[in-house]
């Protein structure tokens, strides 16, 4: 890797935290929007339609930040790492997201010992195929943390 610092000639590339995907077992949404919406007192806001009755997401106030719930969907072994847990980095613009992707992808390619488990390919994203979804890729850290970064 050539530039490491995280940042461009015009500032950094990451500007904040989209949201924080947590995962609750199967059955229990109820439960999520009861305590983060009446007990935590997030703000619920709209999911995707198709996912009603699997994803809620709560507002963090007017910070433009949010939490996902979603259900559990990987295996209890935890020796694979294919967890749907993320998190999300918001980028200022598209340009910044390409170049972002790119210095992960190549990370990736380069391998090493901190080199990412995976990279969607530009222009990809290995998350669901909905045009609800902003502009978006996933990689997963060199240990399997699943981390989703969009706009």
């Amino acid at each position: 890797m050539t530039n490491t610092s995280g940042s461009t000639a015009t500032g950094p590339l990451i500007s904040g935290i989209a949201h924080v995907n947590l995962s609750i077992p199967v059955g229990t949404l109820d439960h999520a929007k009861f305590f983060y919406g009446q007990t935590l007192g997030l703000t619920p806001r709209a999911v995707p339609v198709a996912q009603v009755d699997s994803l809620a997401w709560f507002d963090i106030a007017d910070s433009g930040q949010q939490v996902h719930i979603s259900y559990q969907k990987h295996d209890q072994d935890t020796t694979v790492p294919n967890s749907s847990r993320h998190p999300c980095f918001r980028l200022g613009s598209p340009e910044a997201l390409v170049a972002l992707q790119k210095r992960i992808l190549a990370h990736h390619q380069e391998g090493g010992k901190a080199a990412p488990m995976h990279c969607d390919e530009v222009g990809e994203s290995s998350g669901e195929k909905t045009a609800e979804y902003p502009t978006r890729f996933f990689a997963r850290d060199y240990s399997g943390n699943r981390l989703e970064f969009s706009l």
